[in-house]
């Protein structure tokens, strides 16, 4: 039987002109451009990495969003995974992390599980980093995050991975299955392959609404989220920095303190 894995990837806003809707106070997404999420392509590749090394293993992409999302799952089946689920529905939208989190293991448990859950650390439009570790509860997975180096022996079970901590290192062992959220530091992502692109035309996108992942009603969607969001707003540009220029370093210092003084810093 094939080792599964499953990668929880997100489509996220490539630009710099992000809109805010006044009502909900979430982005608006219908009409920008978009990409796979930074830490969710490194999640993939490592999957992709486990099927190189063996090929008896069937990589799937799940995410949820709107319909445009199933241009990222291609792009991500161009790249090698297997199969692409896209859960959509107004039902499901808006929803915070707890309840993103609650679809996704609503989607994972439709599927039949996995020996492997990858995810990206956070997601740039939202930089929560709680998803991953939400799902792991819900699917009572064990969990290690900041994932930034990645070994599987060849039973397939057991696991070594290396987690970033904010002074250093862990080494730890785990055992399949399990949940890992991935930074950036472990591998660069693949680009999409030429067969990879051709190939596409053979593979579909599953789409399923909330009624298809058999999700409860009451914990998905922005009347079901427990977060408030006080206020969204997109932050005016800093001006430039002003280059201060002397010929010693005493000079340097005095022309610092006096411009320090002007604007009442010090």
């Amino acid at each position: 039987m094939a080792f599964r894995i499953i990668v929880c990837a997100k489509q996220v806003p490539d630009t710099n002109e992000i809109k805010i809707d006044p009502v909900k106070k979430t982005l608006i997404r219908e009409g920008v451009p978009s990409i796979l999420n930074h830490d969710d392509a490194n999640a993939l590749e490592e999957a992709l990495k486990v099927k190189d090394q063996y090929p008896d293993t069937h990589v799937t992409v799940v995410t949820m969003g709107p319909p445009q999302a199933k241009d990222m799952l291609l792009e991500c089946l161009a790249m090698g995974a297997d199969e692409g689920v896209l859960v959509s529905d107004r039902a499901v939208g808006g929803s915070d992390t707890w309840a993103t989190s609650n679809a996704l293991a609503a989607a994972i448990h439709k599927l039949g599980g996995c020996d492997l859950l990858f995810a990206g650390r956070q997601a740039i439009d939202g930089d929560t980093a709680q998803v991953g570790p939400q799902l792991a509860e819900k699917l009572g997975l064990p969990q290690v995050t900041y994932v930034t180096e990645f070994k599987i022996e060849s039973n397939m079970k057991d696991i070594t991975v290396k987690r970033a901590m904010e002074d250093g290192y862990e080494l730890i062992k785990i055992q399949a299955p399990c949940m890992l959220t991935a930074i950036k530091e472990l591998n660069q992502p693949r680009y999409m392959s030429i067969n990879g692109i051709f190939g596409l035309k053979n593979k579909e996108i599953k789409v399923w609404n909330a009624k298809d992942i058999e999700v409860d009603l009451a914990t998905v969607g922005l009347d079901a989220s427990p977060t408030n969001v006080y206020r969204s707003f997109t932050p005016v540009p800093k001006g430039k920095g002003k280059m201060i220029e002397a010929d010693t370093d005493t000079e340097l210092a005095q022309k610092l303190l006096i411009n320090l003084k002007a604007k009442h810093v010090i």
